[in-house]
């Protein structure tokens, strides 16, 4: 077994807390996983058969790294995880919520919010 294939559930199950805590629909879900609705409600229907790819794997460390800064820079839970579907006047954003650019469907996407989010943390 590779270690991605190990390292696949849990990734799922935390993405999943995740997305609860933020919200997201399962349309929101599997896109900003990458993945065909088929494949994301068949992994998770039974996270412990899911074999992530490396980019799907990729994707999550994403969203791990966003949750977390978006932790040590708001503090209360509830502006933490109400921060991704709030209108924002960064440059990035324009206005629109930063989930509009998660949802765009590419990790650089992903990419771009964790830099973002790491360059206001001061990293």
């Amino acid at each position: 077994m590779r270690d991605s294939d190990r390292a696949s559930a849990p990734a799922l199950r935390t993405f999943e807390r995740i997305a609860d805590r933020w919200g997201l629909d399962p349309a929101e879900r599997y896109r900003i996983l990458g993945l065909r609705k088929s494949t994301y409600y068949r992994y998770r229907s039974d996270p412990k058969q899911a074999a992530l790819a490396p980019d799907t794997l990729e994707r999550i460390s994403y969203v791990l790294g966003i949750y977390k800064a978006l932790q040590i820079l708001l503090p209360r839970r509830e502006a933490a995880d109400a921060w991704v579907k709030r209108p924002n006047q960064a440059p990035l954003f324009a206005g629109e919520p930063p989930l509009s650019v998660l949802l765009r469907g590419k990790v650089l996407n992903l990419y771009a919010v964790r830099r973002y989010l790491d360059a206001q943390r001061g990293w």
